[in-house]
């Protein structure tokens, strides 16, 4: 039971889905969406506030302005994409705190959240009450 316990809370240590991202960020917390995609994926669509580094690109460099002081989320398209796990893993190496978004920008707009860019989806709308 104990290895069971413990499979389960590391597992939520590195993940989150879109109703946890959702609330976080209406909350005000210290979160920032991360999409991994390349930059033609992101301005089709995003999460509202989203920041864009692809994953092929996440490096000191294209990272030194992030504060490392805040969780990121990193995002692809879905489960069949791979370049949230691959962003998180660069991320973690680079020194930042980063769980990955189960699901990516499909499951987001599978409940009913909207985004922004050219393919923008209506939806509930983050609204930080602080």
């Amino acid at each position: 039971m104990n290895a069971q316990i413990k499979h389960y809370e590391d597992k939520l240590a590195y993940e989150m889905d879109p109703s946890d991202l959702f609330a976080a960020l209406n909350n005000g917390e210290k979160i920032i969406a991360l999409d991994a995609r390349k930059p033609f994926g992101y301005e089709a669509e995003h999460i509202p506030g989203a920041l864009n580094i692809p994953h092929r690109e996440m490096n000191e460099q294209t990272t030194k302005h992030l504060d490392k002081a805040v969780l990121y989320v990193t995002y692809c398209d879905g489960i069949g994409c791979n370049a949230s796990t691959k962003g998180a893993l660069n991320m973690a190496r680079l020194g930042f705190k980063v769980k990955e978004l189960m699901g990516g920008i499909e499951w987001w707009k599978f409940d009913g959240y909207e985004t922004e860019g050219t393919k923008a989806a209506k939806g509930l709308k983050i609204e930080c009450a602080c």
